[in-house]
């Protein structure tokens, strides 16, 4: 299609000022002052003192001279202090950009780079992953290196420096298309990219989980790391409905149970890896989670079993979301409807409002069963790759009628009833013998065996068959199947394309710190096994 005949334009989305953060703190602070808005610990603090805060924060952005088009870095576990610092950020008029916590020093002095920080904010025991980027550092605005908790030659203290600003409502204007975040891929999928939303896509977000029960009354339990959007789809939604904040700066199981008997939890958002590890508890039946309302799951697909041992024994309705960062592409699933259809192999149908296509690899569009690339189109789509447009243009497909969609890199199908299946990510596809073969296909058959715990599957080099795949396998406690009898007993169940030719054995498998699987490194670490071929 001829470039002239494209209407690029993303889904249009409404920005209401009235809904904008400025304008809802406002209302907070007249309306619910002495309503807890932050939990960690021991401590909290009301929706009040809270403001006041993020006002002081806000303002000692803009005396360094801190607003529109600049952008404030953070790194730090989840704290009360890391919540109001990136939603003064946003007063401010600047973007904020949360670096991960689990990073190399190089990276994380690539990213603050990339995205010009002027100021950034630090927690101490975090200081040293910055020591690369702190040795050069002029980017920085004067005054614009802060410790969350801490001081010293280079940093200010947070508090400190609070101290000495205004408490007075920022006179700052957000526009709709103005930058929310950067928020930086995972790596796995190689280098990280910075991901940018808008504040209309963000006011879109907190639409959408506002429907879906996070109001005022939600007590939304923040488990995963604030860098991470998983943890900015339920976070950003509960500050904007004047809900309360449970903030968790580590996550374990235990606590986590004890968070939501505690403070009766109503909302939360877990990755799969957080589920398995509750549900794996012996006692976690023991804890009063009956408040519970709904349960969200996103960054990794659940498995079947896991999906429905959460659905039958863990209160609350269980909503998995599947999508993008960029967004564009996304789906809703809903534990007791896909129950009830027998669907709980799949990630659900489209998001309302959305659009989502299969195409094959010539970009043509493939009908209901047919497996191929995901795309998507949807009200949160992101403005693209900070610095990237090579690498945004990419990520863009266009229908017949010429309407922008975002390509996934995922593999799946829609079934006839418009399910959502997924298959793999195209990089991690095995093209074994000249057929396609799906790592996910290969690691939901042998995730029925009782021995096995978790597995990854992966391309081996092949001379015989260009590639071929072999499992990575966690067993379980106390398992006693060699990898040879496991092997063999999955390729009986597999068709002869599919059949796994080597499998060994790990203690864990590398994640990403949000629990998706680091395949990448999985291929690096095994490259080196002799080639074989596939046994019966």
């Amino acid at each position: 299609m001829s470039s002239q005949n494209k209407n690029s334009v993303k889904v249009p989305v409404h920005f209401d000022p009235v809904l904008a953060l400025p304008a809802l703190l406002e209302k907070f602070r007249l309306e619910q002052a002495d309503k807890i808005a932050l939990i960690e610990g021991a401590e909290s603090r009301t929706w009040g003192q809270s403001i006041e805060r993020i006002y002081r924060m806000a303002n000692g952005l803009a005396a360094l001279g801190i607003g529109h088009g600049d952008h404030v870095a953070m790194l730090s576990p989840n704290s009360m202090d890391y919540s109001e610092m990136f939603a003064a950020t946003l007063i401010a008029g600047a973007c904020a950009v949360p670096m991960q916590g689990m990073m190399t020093d190089q990276s994380l002095n690539l990213m603050l780079r990339d995205c010009n920080a002027k100021a950034f904010i630090v927690a101490s025991d975090m200081q040293r992953m910055a020591g690369v980027f702190l040795r050069d550092c002029a980017q920085i605005v004067p005054g614009g290196l802060i410790g969350f908790d801490f001081s010293n030659a280079q940093f200010r203290d947070l508090d400190h420096w609070i101290i000495a600003q205004s408490d007075a409502m920022p006179n700052v204007q957000l526009a709709g298309d103005a930058e929310f975040n950067i928020i930086y891929s995972s790596g796995t999928t190689g280098t990280p990219k910075g991901i940018v939303h808008s504040h209309r896509t963000r006011q879109a977000l907190a639409t959408g989980l506002m429907s879906l029960g996070i109001t005022s009354d939600a007590i939304t339990l923040v488990a995963t790391p604030l860098y991470s959007n998983t943890t900015i789809t339920t976070w950003w939604p509960t500050l904007c409905a004047g809900g309360t904040l449970v903030i968790m700066p580590k996550f374990d199981a235990e606590g986590a149970l004890q968070l939501i008997q505690e403070h009766r939890v109503t909302h939360v958002m877990l990755v799969p890896v957080q589920y398995d590890r509750i549900m794996r508890l012996d006692n976690y039946t023991n804890y009063d989670c009956s408040s519970l309302q709904v349960k969200f799951s996103t960054s990794a697909p659940l498995r079947p079993a896991l999906k429905a041992d959460v659905i039958d024994n863990f209160p609350g309705e269980l909503v998995e979301f599947y999508g993008l960062t960029e967004g564009g592409v996304g789906t809703l699933f809903i534990g007791s409807i896909a129950k009830q259809e027998g669907k709980l192999g799949s990630v659900g149908p489209t998001l309302p409002g959305s659009l989502l296509k299969i195409i094959d690899e010539q970009g043509n569009e493939l009908a209901a069963g047919q497996t191929g690339e995901i795309v998507g189109r949807s009200g949160n789509m992101s403005d693209g790759y900070h610095n990237r447009e090579v690498a945004s243009s990419a990520m863009h497909w266009y229908d017949n009628d010429g309407l922008l969609f975002y390509k996934s890199g995922d593999v799946g199908y829609l079934d006839k009833d418009g399910w959502l299946f997924l298959s793999d990510r195209r990089k991690d596809m095995i093209i074994s013998g000249g057929f396609n073969v799906y790592a996910t296909d290969l690691e939901l058959v042998l995730l029925q065996h009782p021995d096995i715990h978790e597995v990854a599957v992966v391309a081996l080099a092949s001379r015989e068959w260009g590639e071929t795949p072999l499992a990575i396998v966690v067993r379980e406690s106390g398992a006693i199947s060699d990898a040879k009898t496991l092997r063999l007993w999955a390729n009986d169940r597999l068709g002869k394309t599919q059949r796994i030719s080597q499998l060994v054995f790990t203690e864990a498998l590398p994640k990403s710190s949000i629990g998706k699987v680091l395949k990448r490194e999985l291929r690096d670490t095994y490259a080196g096994l002799a080639d074989q071929a596939p046994e019966a």
